[in-house]
């Protein structure tokens, strides 16, 4: 498509849906059966809720909010909204009350779409607080708060079948959707992106993976909507391209699905590679014997090639053989004709990187932020560097402050922080935005994230260190799951570790323990394991970075209990408010 020449985002969607016609959208698990919405009906819907949307008072830059899981019919209210000339909203389904209450009352929402009563079960009183005109439910709801009017998503549409919205009156410049911050440094705050932002942002990822030859593209949806990186990589870049999009059923059955979808790209965090790369090592450990040997060989002369050293006779013999037995068994694993998985949200560890890559799955790094819509810089699949986040998207100038900071320009920076006008200003200055972000170029161009700006410890000697780079490692050891390291203004670092829950469950086995983590964390030859861990790590790491001393937490890092975001980053400031006492007194010891 031309995106230069795209108006909007519904501009977008609704001259795509008619091309992609009777033919498969977007799919979703009924009844355990894959079933697809085809293109045209997706239009058909949307553009019926559009109208609805309309007849309930949504006009030019009203706010609507959107809490649902991943879904069809996710898509379809996300263009509606924008198609009546408002502004969507979407709210993470992991939202408490108080979550809601500040996003409906920061935005002014005038209504809010929902899935149905599970997720309802948050938004009701948090929408009796606030005062909404409306809400639309896709399953059947029994009562909405006093005041506001409820409506079925069905009978909406089926009343309001057969006409086509009218989208000249939106432009490029309009604000599309408010998305709100994960949280990591405090309050959320509502980032304004117009629909050339997002536009812009498909352009780039287009131009990217163009080289893969785009072609009836099979995407595997499972991270949420409601944040910046799955709802442009995941949705309306799919959109762009004409692509079907498949909503996984959830994490736990993550594999199953992408066996069943046979997906030809995918997007995810960090965490979920990291997840995947455990649970293959575990499996190739557990079979054992000869098995195991050949998928460490296949890992290793994956390496040397990836890394430009010379295999050896042996090696390079071995090789094709490693490939017909290992690799396809794995790419199988992935569903057989994956083309890319794009990585983003968080940094990615070089390592895990490369152990896909020498398995012959092709896995990109890219980077970003919610207030560049989000995606800055991908590698690329001609040139893939993993210790990079690849160069800036086409139309994006990026730029390196002179005390580091990586700084950017391009249609894709957000308007500002909605009501915010101060922290605007802070963050976009003279039309560069300040990502808050240490990096820097290498030789080919390509950018490099050394750190979070607000994250560098800086030690009692003046040391620089980034936390982030040695949370990496620690959470690559088996004995360990989750990790935050801490010390700011201090002589050495200290570190507060999640153990690893297989490595708990097999401890305790071989120890006929039956303890809590509570009481394993005071457990001195429990500890002992973590402390193996630790040690190995320290091995590979300057003396300025080596930890010191760690607790082992009784309570793993969740999004329940906001030590982590929903895109599944550690919130420090949350983590430090618990645990701040117990670390600070590991340097009395």
């Amino acid at each position: 498509m031309d995106y230069d020449s795209c108006t909007s985002l519904p501009a977008m969607f609704f001259t795509n849906t008619s091309d992609i016609g009777d033919r498969p959208f977007l799919w979703a698990k009924r009844q355990g059966k894959w079933a697809a919405i085809t293109g045209a009906q997706a239009r058909a819907e949307t553009a019926a809720l559009t109208q609805a949307l309309s007849g309930l008072g949504v006009g030019k830059g009203d706010r609507v909010a959107l809490i649902s899981e991943s879904r069809p019919e996710w898509m379809i209210a996300d263009i509606a909204v924008m198609a009546a000339g408002g502004i969507s909203v979407p709210a993470y389904t992991t939202n408490q009350v108080s979550d809601h209450v500040h996003v409906l009352r920061d935005s002014g929402a005038k209504g809010a779409i929902v899935s149905g009563p599970t997720l309802a079960g948050n938004l009701l009183p948090a929408a009796a607080e606030v005062g909404l005109d409306f809400i639309i439910s896709m399953e059947p709801l029994k009562e909405a708060p006093q005041g506001t009017q409820l409506y079925d998503w069905a009978g909406l549409i089926s009343q309001n079948e057969g006409g086509e919205p009218d989208l000249s009156r939106i432009v490029r410049t309009d604000t599309s959707c408010l998305i709100y911050t994960s949280g990591t440094g405090g309050v959320p705050k509502g980032v304004m992106l117009s629909h050339g932002a997002i536009i812009s942002n498909c352009k780039g990822a287009y131009h990217v993976l163009m080289t893969l030859g785009l072609d009836d593209e099979v995407f595997l949806s499972f991270l949420p909507l409601s944040h910046s990186y799955e709802h442009t990589a995941g949705l309306m870049f799919p959109i762009s391209i004409k692509a079907q999009v498949y909503y996984a059923e959830g994490v736990d059955k993550l594999a199953a699905n992408m066996e069943e979808t046979r997906p030809t790209i995918m997007t995810a965090v960090p965490r979920l590679y990291e997840t995947m790369h455990g649970r293959i090592i575990r499996g190739v450990q557990q079979k054992g014997g000869l098995s195991e040997k050949l998928f460490m060989k296949a890992v290793e002369t994956g390496r040397k090639r990836y890394e430009g050293e010379p295999l050896g006779v042996g090696d390079a013999l071995l090789d094709p053989l490693l490939t017909k037995l290992v690799r396809k068994k794995v790419a199988g694993r992935f569903g057989g004709r994956l083309k890319a998985m794009v990585s983003g949200g968080a940094p990615l560890n070089y390592d895990i990187g490369v152990f896909f890559k020498a398995l012959g799955v092709e896995l990109l790094q890219g980077y970003g932020q919610t207030e560049s819509a989000p995606v800055v810089s991908c590698n690329l699949p001609t040139k893939n560097k993993m210790r990079t986040v690849g160069p800036p998207f086409v139309d994006v100038e990026v730029k390196i402050a002179d005390d580091g900071e990586i700084l950017l320009r391009g249609e894709l920076v957000m308007q500002g922080y909605w009501n915010m006008p101060d922290a605007t200003a802070e963050t976009i200055s003279d039309g560069w935005l300040h990502t808050g972000d240490i990096g820097k170029f290498d030789e080919d161009g390509f950018l490099m994230i050394t750190d979070r700006k607000k994250d560098i410890i800086v030690n009692s000697g003046g040391d620089n260190i980034s936390p982030q780079r040695i949370e990496g490692f620690l959470t690559l050891q088996p004995e360990i799951a989750q990790a935050m390291v801490y010390g700011d203004k201090k002589p050495h670092l200290v570190a507060l570790i999640v153990p690893d829950p297989d490595f708990v469950s097999d401890w305790k086995k071989e120890n006929g323990s039956d303890a809590n983590l509570q009481t394993l964390s005071m457990d001195e030859s429990f500890r002992r394991g973590i402390t193996d861990a630790v040690d190995r790590v320290n091995e590979d790491l300057s003396v300025i970075e080596r930890v010191r001393r760690f607790i082992v937490a009784p309570d793993f890092f969740t999004i329940e209990n906001e030590m982590m975001t929903p895109s599944l980053k550690i919130r420090r400031h949350i983590i430090r408010e618990k645990y701040g006492e117990v670390l600070e007194g590991l340097y009395a010891r």
